[in-house]
């Protein structure tokens, strides 16, 4: 079984395109999307098109929230010469999109669930279980990594947020977190240049289930990153 994920496309839709077309290159079984779809970005209505097309779960992602509903759950993380701007993307990306579209943005889930196979679950989000603004980072420590995904950790877990790939294993368990990075706003934090902070290509994850040995009770699973 094969499970592209996807996070963080932000109206980028030619981006979108390339991942969903590569993706179909390599096969797969099901798309899911970590959230933050819409927002930000110059291609909004057309982003939304895509994914109806694509039927596949999406996570509500903390941009997409505050596009439907202009409520702030972030303001004390962005100054405020930064909202001003983001407030003016907010109503341009508003006035390209019609009922239908924020209809079907207002039906993302805070999380999904995608079986696996053998009592296997992907236990999608966006920035946590439980909340959407809350960062999952490579560098977040250990004991605050594993205490915050702990009462999820019968799960393979992924979630979005942070636009950095990376995967982190689970403690006392078998199964791991991932971040399939981001699709339309990709970055890197090697970058010492604010202005050069984005790399020039789309990410994504590929999630390999080859078999499930229910005696044993292992599953074993690849994660790949495009």
């Amino acid at each position: 079984m094969r499970i592209i994920v996807l996070s963080d496309v932000h109206g980028n839709c030619l981006a979108l395109e390339t991942v969903v077309e590569d993706a179909k290159k390599k096969g797969f079984d099901q798309i899911v999307c970590n959230g933050d779809m819409i927002q930000s970005g110059p291609q909004p209505h057309e982003t939304v098109q895509l994914l109806r097309e694509l039927k596949c779960p999406v996570v509500m992602g903390n941009s997409d929230a505050w596009l439907l509903t202009g409520i702030e759950t972030d303001a004390h993380l962005i100054s405020e010469e930064r909202r001003k701007k983001l407030d003016i993307v907010r109503e341009w990306s508003l006035s390209k999109l019609n009922d239908e579209d924020r209809a079907f943005i207002n039906s993302f889930q805070p999380t999904v669930i995608v079986e696996l196979g053998g009592d296997k679950h992907l236990l999608a989000f966006h920035g946590s279980p439980t909340s959407f603004d809350q960062a999952l980072l490579p560098s977040t420590p250990e004991d605050e990594f594993q205490e915050i995904l702990k009462p999820y950790a019968g799960h393979i877990l992924t979630g979005g947020h942070t636009h950095l790939q990376f995967t982190r294993r689970l403690r006392d368990s078998q199964n791991f977190f991932f971040n399939p990075g981001s699709v339309g706003v990709a970055v890197n934090p090697e970058h010492t240049n604010e202005q050069n902070l984005l790399d020039p290509w789309a990410e994504y994850a590929i999630l390999t289930v080859e078999k499930f040995n229910t005696q044993a009770g292992v599953c074993p699973c690849n994660i790949g990153h495009g």
